[in-house]
């Protein structure tokens, strides 16, 4: 039979109909299989306007174990542009900062914080910080409960010089939800402090807590050996749901599967230094790694561990004995970590000590000094920046003062090793948040402005 026009029409339309159906199903297939959006709440942060500076003649601690006496930082549209000594010529139209007699670092940086989720005052009604509904509760997200009014942002600012932060849950659970890391800037909304770009992290924790917490309620986990129990089948889980078609969401399963596939970090909370082993024993079972164990005041027992598995120690400076697992805590542990090659960071985990994160690390130096560990002022000072920074994710951006990195700056009016020793001046990718010298300089929280009638408020 002879084909007509009209008849080959048909055929082509039914052909490209059928073709268009298959690409349909293989689109919703593709849907179906792919894994949810990493990050559905994205950062709007945006920086201060700021304007070329150059600090001459202080101290430089780069945040990398470098220093430079009688050094020059130059930064301009929010990056280092360089750092040298005395002879590194300022180009025309910088704004020139005497640092005659002082000293600059990186903006400080600290792993572990609260601020926002445990705000102050400190009153029930305030306090956001732990899910303690189920022992594992990885579907929950720091951020949902950050208030950018904490009167503890600005002090951190002020007092301690902190340009970056890591907000947490807490760790009355065994997975206790996503941190996340913050900008320390003056914002509406935690989508204006949110650092672009910046990994999530998934909070752990082992040992008393969450058995006490569950145990309480006769419920599983009571012991370590139920804590790691229910974290393991919890990872088990998760690599069932990473390997299906996600046909059904479930928000905690896509965070440990963002872990499994290594976009989310780690960061435990961990004291003793058997469990720390085990913890990584189970990373290794379950395809994830540790990136950081926090307050781990046992970690001296096992630095060349965590050296060889690239593991930072979070610690206070000698914060211990409060509880059966911090008996064992010494004021020497960051000096012999870093005697044993391991990443020391000093985290505060308190309100008031991220004020004094400086001090902590002075007092952690002192520490080590005293039974014969001497660590140079030089490598202190990265406790406290550099290595926060690599921990969260964030080191190729921040927490070194190197060409090309975020203009997170300190002028410290001394040593900041020093007791004496206090912010002069913040920048914040260039922009200049606080001036001890400038009034209009100093952020202070709408909250802590107070009511009308109150102070000077009118």
């Amino acid at each position: 039979m002879r084909e007509t026009p009209w008849k080959r029409r048909a055929i082509y339309g039914a052909a490209i109909a059928l073709a268009l159906c298959a690409q349909t199903v293989d689109a919703k297939k593709k849907d179906k299989d792919a894994a949810p959006a990493a990050a559905p709440y994205a950062s709007t942060y945006k920086p201060y306007p700021g304007r070329p500076t150059a600090l001459v003649g202080a101290t430089v601690y780069d945040g990398r174990g470098g220093r430079i006496d009688n050094g020059t930082v130059l930064f301009e549209n929010g990056k280092v542009v360089a750092v040298g000594g005395a002879d590194l010529a300022v180009p025309a139209g910088y704004d020139r900062v005497d640092g005659q007699g002082k000293f600059v670092t990186p903006g400080v940086i600290d792993i572990h914080s609260h601020l926002g989720v445990y705000p102050s005052p400190s009153v029930d009604a305030l306090s956001d910080g732990n899910e303690m509904t189920s022992p594992t509760t990885p579907d929950v997200w720091a951020e949902h409960s950050v208030w950018p009014q904490d009167p503890g942002f600005s002090r951190a600012l002020i007092n301690g010089g902190v340009t970056t932060l890591q907000i947490l849950p807490g760790s009355g659970n065994l997975i206790g939800g996503r941190a996340v890391t913050l900008k320390n800037v003056p914002s509406r909304t935690v989508q204006g402090m949110k650092y672009p770009g910046a990994p999530y992290s998934l909070k752990m924790a082992c040992g008393e807590n969450p058995k006490r917490v569950y145990g309480s309620k006769g419920q599983k986990p009571m012991t370590r050996m139920g804590n790691f129990s229910v974290d393991r089948q919890a990872w088990i889980d998760a690599r069932q749901y990473m390997d299906g078609d996600h046909a059904e969401r479930d928000l905690g399963k896509d965070t440990l599967e963002g872990v499994l596939k290594g976009e989310i970090l780690v960061q435990n909370h961990c004291y003793r230094a058997d469990e720390m082993a085990q913890v990584l024993d189970m990373a290794k079972e379950m395809g994830y790694k540790v990136t950081a164990f926090h307050h781990a005041v046992e970690a001296y027992k096992i630095g060349d561990l965590l050296k060889a598995s690239d593991v930072c120690a979070a610690i206070w400076a000698d914060w211990y004995g409060f509880k059966m697992e911090a008996y064992d805590g010494i004021p020497e542990n960051a000096a012999l970590l870093a005697r044993q090659g391991a990443c020391v960071v000093i985290h505060s985990d308190d309100e008031n000590g991220i004020q004094r994160l400086n001090q902590a690390a002075a007092r952690a130096q002192a520490a080590g000094r005293r039974i014969g560990v001497d660590v140079p002022d030089a490598q202190v000072v990265g406790w406290f920046t550099y290595n926060a920074a690599k921990a969260m994710g964030i080191g190729e951006r921040t927490g070194s003062l190197e060409a090309g990195k975020m203009a997170d700056v300190v002028l410290w009016n001394g040593n900041p090793l020093s007791v004496y020793s206090r912010p002069e001046k913040v920048w914040s990718d260039g922009a200049l948040l606080y001036d001890a010298d400038d009034p209009k300089r100093k952020p202070v929280s709408d909250f802590e402005l107070g009511q009308p009638g109150e102070g000077d408020v009118k």
